[in-house]
């Protein structure tokens, strides 16, 4: 198919601006890491079968993997959830559906969510259970979600682009 004819059949879709949010640093925060999260799923959700678990790009990098990964960044960041081998979370199970990792995805930011609602002090440790292990800030852990999730947002609209030519956050 040439470009020309790929351009045709894109699918735009339009694109949602920042969030508006309250004043205080904890609402900012909060909302562009939910705009961020929101997006990433969007980005996932519905991509085609097998295209969205194939490298697109030399790196090896592929939509479903990336979702995947952030899965276990929320759960390791939030919740305390030990990884051992980062590398393997950049790939999805071959029995793991589109939806399935989507679910959990939504799951596990539900379950950060509910957590970081408790947490009024910015500067707190994040209360997740990892003995022998300090916690982050609460801050901290909120703006590295924000930058890896703004990060992989970014290679996944470039990817879900190049498997169908779906455009827009």
């Amino acid at each position: 198919m040439s470009s020309t004819t790929r351009r045709t059949r894109r699918t735009r879709h339009r694109d949602t601006p920042p969030p508006r949010t309250g004043g205080s640093e904890r609402e900012v925060l909060r909302g562009f890491l939910d705009y961020l999260r929101t997006s990433m799923a969007a980005k996932v959700d519905g991509a085609p079968e097998p295209r969205v678990r194939t490298a697109e790009v030399p790196s090896g990098t592929n939509l479903l993997g990336l979702l995947n990964h952030l899965t276990y960044v929320e759960r390791s960041i939030f919740l305390g959830e030990e990884v051992t081998d980062w590398k393997a979370t950049f790939e999805a199970a071959p029995a793991d559906s589109v939806a399935d990792v989507v679910t959990r995805y939504r799951d596990a930011v539900q379950r950060a969510n509910e957590l970081l609602d408790g947490c009024t002090d910015l500067g707190a440790p994040v209360p997740r259970p990892r003995p022998g292990r300090p916690a982050p800030s609460v801050r901290w852990a909120v703006t590295h979600m924000i930058e890896e999730t703004g990060r992989h947002a970014g290679h996944a609209d470039i990817l879900r682009e190049l498997i169908d030519g779906s455009t827009g956050r």
